[in-house]
């Protein structure tokens, strides 16, 4: 499985790559306005400094939601660097954005997908990534895990080569509940990627042969 982080703070994303896991970026509008980056000249040059960090695949998002504006924005975000996946938002004109990206090589990542449905389009538009929201889905008492399995299953019959891009996974659990029903990447926040180092049999253990090793070497 790969890991995405979800963030527009470089510190982060540097943490996240100095560990050695980082397959690449989300962001979103939602993210840049946490960091305080406003303006679109900012937010290109954010863009930029994000893929001067990271190898993997960075995703941009159009803020436009017609069909034409959102190519145009779409073009100019993908010159930007060649690991730039066009997030689309998965809206009527945004599945027709998604096909006419599919069909020119500029890869995409199909964003807000709530149903199997919703997935289903999105593949058949041809897009690179699929982001079903899990964490929102599990916020109004849907189980956004099931929603994954849908997919897996859908695809798998069909052999679509879209990514399910597992989005809004809000801890350490939702990554191994992921991992385990077959999503193709996982972008959650920094927490959520080193809450998996912990254990404490790992910290106790840790401290034990640190503690015989002083012992017969005093």
């Amino acid at each position: 499985m790969k890991f995405f982080i979800d963030t527009a703070n470089l510190d982060q994303i540097r943490e996240a790559q100095d560990l050695g896991i980082l397959d690449g970026v989300t962001t979103n509008p939602s993210l840049m306005a946490k960091e305080g980056i406003s303006g679109d000249e900012n937010v290109i040059n954010h863009y930029k400094a994000i893929c001067d960090i990271v190898d993997g695949d960075v995703s941009a998002e159009v803020i436009s939601t017609d069909y034409e504006s959102m190519i145009k924005e779409g073009e100019a975000l993908a010159d930007l660097h060649e690991n730039i996946v066009v997030k689309v938002p998965m809206i009527k004109d945004g599945v027709k954005a998604i096909r006419y990206f599919s069909d020119k090589g500029i890869k995409t990542n199909c964003t807000l997908v709530f149903s199997a449905g919703q997935a289903l389009l999105a593949a058949k538009a041809g897009a690179t990534y699929v982001s079903p929201f899990i964490g929102r889905l599990d916020d109004i008492s849907t189980n956004g895990l099931q929603l994954i399995e849908q997919i897996r299953l859908i695809y798998d019959n069909y052999d679509f080569r879209t990514e399910i891009l597992a989005a809004s996974v809000r801890h350490t659990m939702h990554v191994i509940e992921c991992a385990e029903i077959g999503a193709d990447v996982m972008t959650g926040p920094l927490s959520a990627i080193l809450g998996l180092l912990k254990h404490p049999l790992t910290d106790s253990g840790l401290e034990k042969f640190l503690a015989d090793h002083a012992k017969v070497n005093a």
